[in-house]
């Protein structure tokens, strides 16, 4: 018989087993160590042994579920209106009993009873309270469809699919894009400025992003004003076993709304490319919204390829 229960100090080499059993896809880091859960998961201020909910037979744990909450406004505390399943994980052998709908279940009321009324599975952006590191590569992005079982399982269970999130790479080793003279223009009265002294802007990317090696990138007129377009970067370390290679994420891509459509976003990130192959990078990756059809333009256009796709999902009735 299954019992369910909530997380347990002396469960994490037990989850751990678990997370690498379970088959989860190109996107979710391996060969980890419970330090890695404990730095990224546990240790955050705001886990909920209550929020981990585990199925166990005969003492050993055979799947769990992990849900958790979006930030506020200010981004400075959690939103308990907003409710997030981040993983759903039921050991092979133990899978089509009805486990992973139970614990989804489980999680479901646990979101409700702290004010959830809004719940989605897959954390993806700002509503990712953990897994940032762990799934998806540069930032988790809802579910993968390289995770084959998610879909069909959330399906199944109620969800809808509601947001599509684009996955891109681009091969640093590989042909480098053609060259465009308007960019080599804007490269000449612009300097790229990299600081490893980011200040945080506020509680929740601390908490999530902080904990990851990053450095900041800042597209600079020459001239002496301010940046027209930045980005930060995220070291993937923890997907080096699983990869077989030195991938870096970009995140937080930004061009000044006044400076858009002039080509600083493209050549942000060629400079920001050029920059890291001489640090022995192979690849970049970064993630896009499928409705922001600009970046995925300019994305394309300095070289990246779609590698996979994410999915956000929603319950629609319970």
């Amino acid at each position: 018989m299954t019992e369910f229960r909530a997380f347990h100090n002396t469960d994490p080499p037990q989850l751990l087993k678990l997370w690498h059993a379970a088959g989860l896809g190109r996107g979710a880091a391996e060969c980890l160590s419970i330090d890695a859960f404990e730095v990224l998961i546990f240790s955050q201020p705001y886990f909920d042994p209550n929020g981990l909910i585990v199925a166990v037979e005969d003492g050993e744990a055979v799947g769990f579920v992990l849900a958790g909450f979006g930030p506020n406004e200010e981004e400075s505390a959690l939103d308990y209106s907003i409710g997030i399943i981040c993983a759903v994980i039921v050991h092979p052998n133990f899978r089509r009993r009805g486990i992973g709908r139970e614990l989804v279940l489980r999680a479901e009321e646990y979101l409700k009873s702290k004010g959830a009324m809004n719940i989605t599975a897959g954390p993806s952006g700002l509503l990712s309270p953990y897994l940032v590191g762990l799934y998806g590569g540069t930032r988790p992005s809802g579910f993968l469809l390289s995770d084959p079982l998610a879909a069909p399982f959330f399906e199944s269970i109620g969800y809808d699919a509601t947001r599509s999130i684009r996955i891109y790479q681009r091969d640093l080793l590989g042909p480098k894009p053609p060259i465009k003279f308007h960019l080599v223009n804007l490269r000449r009265k612009m300097q790229l400025m990299i600081s490893d002294d980011y200040q945080a802007p506020n509680w929740w990317w601390l908490t999530r992003l902080g904990r990851l090696e990053t450095l900041h990138f800042e597209l600079v007129p020459k001239t002496g004003e301010g940046a027209v377009a930045s980005a930060t970067v995220i070291g993937l370390d923890l997907y080096i076993p699983k990869w077989e290679e030195r991938v870096i994420g970009l995140t937080d891509v930004f061009v000044k709304e006044n400076e858009r459509s002039k080509g600083y976003g493209q050549s942000l990130l060629l400079e920001i490319a050029r920059r890291l192959q001489d640090e022995l990078i192979t690849k970049l990756e970064w993630h896009v919204e499928e409705s922001n059809t600009v970046a995925s333009h300019v994305a394309l256009a300095v070289g990246y390829y779609q590698i996979d796709t994410g999915i956000v999902y929603q319950l629609v009735s319970r």
